[in-house]
Formats: C-alpha cells, sequence, structure tokens
C-alpha cells in the first residue's frame, strides 16, 4: 500500500544525558482534563533533569498522519527516519496497576519517554493511571477496544472497525482528551483491510524493530538481553514492550542504564494533531460501559464522627 507522503519535523532537540524533561507523577485521581486543544497532547514545560547522567531524550519529531503512514521495519519499509543509534520506546496493554506506574517511575528517573498504546477495556478501568501517563509528558495511541486479533478468522470487517473505533473513544474517555492518532495491531496481524481504513482515517500505524518478547520471558534479565541483542545487532530502532507485563516493569531501570551505557539515544514521537474520534463511538460507550463514579456529596454528609 501506497501512503501519503509524511512530515517528520524535528520539534526541538535535547542534548541526551544532559537535559530532558523531570517529570512526575499525577495525583491517583488527577481532576478531569480541560477541553481538548487542536492539537496533540501537550508535553509538559521542560526543566533541567534531576539526574546529571540521564537518558534524557536526544529529538522530538512531529508526525502528520494524514494518509496513515506506517513506522517500525517489520511490516513498513518507506519511513526510515531514526538515525544511527537511535530509538523509540513504546510500551502495550495498558494501563495497568503496579506495572504500569512503575514503568513510568523509570522512564521518570531516567528523563525519558515513551509511546503508549493503551487497550480501551483497561483505560475504563484505570483512567486515572492512563491520566498519570498523560501527565509525565508521554505520547498516548490505542490498541483496539479488547485486544482482539483484527485478522482471526471470525473477525469481520464490520467488527474489527468496531475494535479500533470503540478502543480509541474509551482512550479518550479516559483522558479528558483525544488521544494521539497512533495505533498498533494486536499480535501484529494486519490485516490488509484495516490498513486501508486506518489510512482513510489518518491514523499511524506502529509495528516494530525489536520485539522484546516480555510476554514469553521468565524474568526480567530475560528481556534485557533478548533487547539488547537485536539492538545491538540493528543499530537502531523502535522497541516493543509491554506496560502490562511485571518483568518488563523490574527490566526496564536496568534497561534504560544499559542503553546509555551503549550510546543509544531516544527520540520522542508526537502527533500533529489529535484522533478525531467517531460520535457514534463516543456516545456507545458512555452508555454499555460501566464507567466509575464520583459522589459530588460534602464531606460532612459522608464522614461523621460518632465516638472518640
Amino acid at each position: 500500500m501506497r501512503f501519503a507522503a509524511v512530515a517528520l519535523i524535528v520539534a526541538s532537540a535535547i542534548s541526551a544525558g544532559t537535559t530532558g524533561a523531570a517529570w512526575s507523577q499525577s495525583a491517583a485521581h488527577p481532576a478531569p482534563a480541560a477541553t481538548p486543544a487542536p492539537s496533540a497532547t501537550p508535553s509538559p514545560a521542560k526543566s533541567t533533569c534531576a539526574n546529571p547522567d540521564a537518558l534524557g531524550i536526544s529529538r522530538v519529531v512531529q508526525i502528520d498522519t494524514t494518509g496513515g503512514p506506517g513506522f517500525g521495519f517489520e511490516h513498513f519499509k518507506q519511513l526510515d527516519f531514526l538515525r544511527d543509534k537511535e530509538v523509540v520506546l513504546t510500551f502495550d496493554d495498558g494501563p495497568w496497576p503496579g506495572n504500569t506506574p512503575a514503568v513510568l517511575k523509570a522512564l521518570a528517573d531516567q528523563c525519558t519517554t515513551g509511546i503508549f498504546f493503551s487497550i480501551g477495556k483497561h483505560a475504563t478501568y484505570h483512567p486515572e493511571i492512563l491520566k498519570q501517563v498523560a501527565a509525565a509528558g508521554h505520547t498516548i495511541g490505542a490498541h483496539t477496544w479488547s485486544h482482539a486479533n483484527l485478522n482471526g478468522k471470525k473477525m469481520t470487517e464490520a467488527l474489527a472497525k468496531d475494535e479500533i473505533e470503540k478502543g480509541f473513544s474509551a482512550v479518550k474517555w479516559a483522558l479528558g482528551t483525544a488521544p494521539s492518532p497512533f495505533f498498533r495491531f494486536p499480535a501484529l496481524q494486519h490485516p490488509p483491510a484495516m490498513v486501508t481504513y486506518l489510512g482513510t482515517r489518518n491514523i499511524a500505524m506502529f509495528s516494530c524493530d525489536i520485539d522484546s518478547f516480555d510476554f514469553k520471558s521468565k524474568n526480567s534479565q530475560q528481556v534485557i538481553d533478548t533487547v539488547m541483542t537485536k539492538l545491538d545487532k540493528l543499530g537502531k530502532g523502535i522497541i516493543l514492550m509491554h506496560d502490562f507485563q511485571k518483568h518488563t516493569a523490574e527490566a526496564l531501570p536496568e534497561l534504560l542504564r544499559r542503553l546509555k551505557a551503549g550510546g543509544y539515544k531516544v527520540v520522542k514521537m508526537q502527533a500533529k494533531a489529535p484522533v478525531e474520534t467517531i460520535a457514534q463511538y463516543d456516545e456507545e460507550l458512555l452508555k454499555n460501559v460501566k464507567l466509575p463514579t464520583v459522589s459530588n456529596r460534602p464531606l460532612s454528609s459522608v464522614v461523621q464522627t460518632i465516638s472518640e
């Protein structure tokens, strides 16, 4: 498939290891996001990194997703924008308690960043964690509603479209604002009809260059060894990991230190504009999903001291 031309614009250049974003996680239940701005989820203000030896961010690139460009040489060969020794860190299947916050801490400690491809259901289960991902300045995309294989034998085009669109609407609901038009197919299964469909929706597709296979790993060291062996061979690439996996959360601090020691630099990818969700799916989500409720009653009517 031929994709429309894509502009990769260097939004800023930050010296790796010396400067970066000193991010911290938000409160467990942050306030809902304000009305979406006419651009992708913004990054926090840049400041001097608290860690003088941090991995940091080497540069930021802005992606024009018109026509549905594809990234990651495992499936898409056209757009080779990474320079030697550059990597993009990506995480699938979150948000998830324990593991996602641990991944966020490891990234914050190294003043660096990643792309989080959230499962829609998980976003509705844990919106407060996904808000922490956004507050820390990471890019957020979608990974379907339920992690269904869109190339499955019983998967019709209509059902596949539902999985994609409901996933984006769920992530939007959880964040309170539209995420980036970035999408990764579950199991990296790319049915041609859905590749074409995402092109019409102006949603960028992500495969990978380096699969950590962390979901198969027996321990955190195996995750590190798999990534570094492949990376040292290729010299650069988009790395696929899962913030849903415990071993990944455990491996990440050391993996980031290994990347720094190996002279690798992290590139942040952000979208030129947020995804435009479809109103029908936004409305259906609100009707059908059992969303969390929050009481607006004053403290005095909820908690009363009856004995001291």
